[in-house]
């Protein structure tokens, strides 16, 4: 499975709590400077490195929707 190539595990596990903190706008912007950043030194673009961060990061939006439809309910 192509997620479990490579280091896309990280890409995924990391992503997972920049967009439960944040947003899925600001995973798009890190997935991207970190395959610029691998293009800067010498490697190449990695679409499937760059979909495990999206990937991980519509996990923590997901969950951040979950926690504030929670408190939402809780609340009202």
């Amino acid at each position: 499975m192509w997620l479990l190539e490579s280091n896309r595990q990280k890409h995924f596990l990391y992503a997972i709590p920049i967009g439960f903190i944040l947003t899925i706008l600001c995973v798009i912007g890190i997935a991207s400077g970190l395959e610029f950043k691998d293009i800067q030194y010498g490697g190449k673009w990695d679409w499937l490195d760059w979909l495990a961060t999206i990937l991980g990061g519509v996990v923590g939006q997901a969950l951040q929707t979950f926690l504030i439809f929670k408190i939402w309910k809780l609340l009202n």
